[in-house]
């Protein structure tokens, strides 16, 4: 399957940064939101992002500062921002990106099964959600995919394609794969299981970390010191989990734990963070305060 044209659904800090990545591999794709504050703050950071990616070039001498600027305008202006569907008549792959909530997703699945072409892949970015159940709130759940990103999505090169529980079928993982190597990313081809591939390895080592602070009374920013001091990871299991977004994890932690047990520790110091409403860095405060 060629595609000419993709979309995303969701202009969140994740669903700018994965419209920057098609963007910035040459293909138009259109992000949409419900708001246009939404939108136009995922435009900003698709733009934020292909700027540190070009002014990198320029500091290594690949580009000089014309280049760069006459670049990054045009992988900017590849990025259509709209708060309704009427663009969605001519894309052949849609990414969604919307809340990690499986009743919103059926509806956003429906809604696109109405608006896309019959041939168009439908992808989820979800990080532990069932992509069977997705397609079945289409009329086309062979061409409903997992295609899901890592943040930061501008940067992390994997993709896990994601094949739903006897519905996707072959052609559209394998639409989906050469569609991520296209983008410059490396596909992952996974079946349907609770937290794929990346988030049980993940998880189950930060919930270790989450056990540790609750149970022996440890601050989170000294286990991210000695974590990152140690080099075993780019920075802290804290820290990572401000920026993913503390709702983010807390579901994908508590789905695992339903699926696999006490294995996956959930955090009573991170149910406490997202029932007052302190997500991490996407509302200035989490283990950290990210306001000053």
């Amino acid at each position: 399957m060629f595609v000419s044209k993709a979309a995303v659904v969701g202009a969140g800090t994740m669903g700018g940064e994965i419209a920057q990545t098609i963007a910035a591999a040459g293909y138009p794709v259109v992000l949409k939101d419900v708001e246009r504050r939404f939108v136009d703050q995922g435009l900003d950071k698709a733009r934020e992002v292909t700027h540190g990616q070009l002014a990198r070039q320029v500091k290594k001498g690949r580009l000089s500062e014309q280049e760069a600027e006459l670049q990054a305008e045009a992988t900017v202006d590849l990025i259509e921002g709209t708060v309704d569907y009427d663009s969605f008549g001519r894309v052949d792959f849609v990414v969604e990106a919307v809340p990690e909530r499986i009743d919103v997703k059926r509806r956003v699945f429906a809604e696109l099964d109405e608006v896309t072409p019959g041939h168009t892949i439908l992808a989820s970015n979800t990080s532990s959600l069932s992509i069977a159940d997705m397609g079945r709130s289409t009329s086309r759940p062979g061409k409903v995919v997992g295609f899901r990103y890592f943040f930061p999505a501008s940067v992390m090169r994997l993709i896990e394609v994601i094949e739903g529980d006897g519905t996707t079928s072959a052609e559209t993982v394998q639409a989906a794969s050469n569609f991520a190597g296209s983008i410059r990313k490396q596909p992952i081809r996974c079946r349907e299981v609770p937290g794929f591939v990346v988030n049980r390895v993940l998880l189950a080592s930060i919930s270790e970390l989450w056990r540790a602070e609750s149970e022996e009374g440890l601050e989170p920013a000294e286990i991210d010191r000695v974590v990152s001091e140690a080099g075993a990871a780019p920075m802290g299991p804290f820290y990572l989990t401000d920026l993913l977004g503390l709702d983010t994890a807390l579901h994908s932690v508590e789905h695992l734990n339903a699926s696999y047990g006490d294995r996956f520790f959930v955090s009573t110091r991170l149910q406490e963070l997202v029932a007052a409403g302190d997500l991490g860095q996407k509302t200035g405060k989490g283990f950290y305060d990210h306001a000053s």
